[in-house]
């Protein structure tokens, strides 16, 4: 058992281990044998160290002769960096309407794609006032083009539906290398046209 694995529980620790007879782990990794509670604490003290139970289920339960302040504060560095890296994806919106003028059309696209570069999934809504409800096609036109505008940069996460007086689509951004790819054989279609 690694000492990384010590991380998916509380440890005991020292005068805190129950078990007479325990297997004690050296500082190095090594196998020491079977020994007393008392003797395995004395042979950690001996050493300035602290005897730590790793493995509570094993018969006889398994100790560690280890550094046990230094090794919970190693652990809180490392958790501390994994939240530091991890990326928090956000879900932002996008309103459109079904009679949209072309020039805020663009303006808007510029914005999603503005969102998807930064990472962002994108919620596209088409807004159904009054008697637009009876023509929900436009709405679905506007997805439609703009999902195909979009298809360099962004997946179609959940197809156009409509909610209420709402149509709703969400688009995902692609993997930084594979827009690398769509953009390359983009390139090398323009340049044989």
């Amino acid at each position: 058992m690694e000492v990384s694995d010590i991380a998916a529980q509380e440890s005991r620790v020292n005068g805190e281990i129950r078990a007479q007879k325990i297997r004690l782990i050296g500082v190095d990794g090594s196998q020491l044998g079977i020994f007393g509670n008392a003797d395995a604490l004395r042979i950690a003290r001996d050493q300035g160290l602290d005897l730590v139970e790793i493995a509570p289920n094993a018969e006889p339960p398994v100790c560690r002769i280890m550094d046990y302040g230094k090794y919970k504060y190693e652990q809180a560095i490392k958790a501390k960096k994994a939240r530091k890296n991890q990326t928090k994806i956000e879900i932002k919106e996008m309103k459109f309407r079904p009679k949209i003028d072309k020039g805020d059309y663009e303006t808007k696209k510029g914005h999603v794609i503005r969102f998807l570069d930064k990472g962002n999934k994108v919620k596209i809504t088409i807004m159904f006032r009054g008697r637009e409800m009876a023509h929900p096609e436009q709405g679905l036109s506007i997805l439609e083009k703009l999902a195909d505008d979009l298809k360099d940069m962004a997946v179609i996460e959940q197809q156009p539906k409509m909610e209420g007086r709402n149509m709703h689509m969400m688009v995902a951004p692609l993997p930084k290398d594979a827009r690398k790819n769509v953009k390359s054989s983009n390139q090398k279609e323009n340049a044989n046209a």
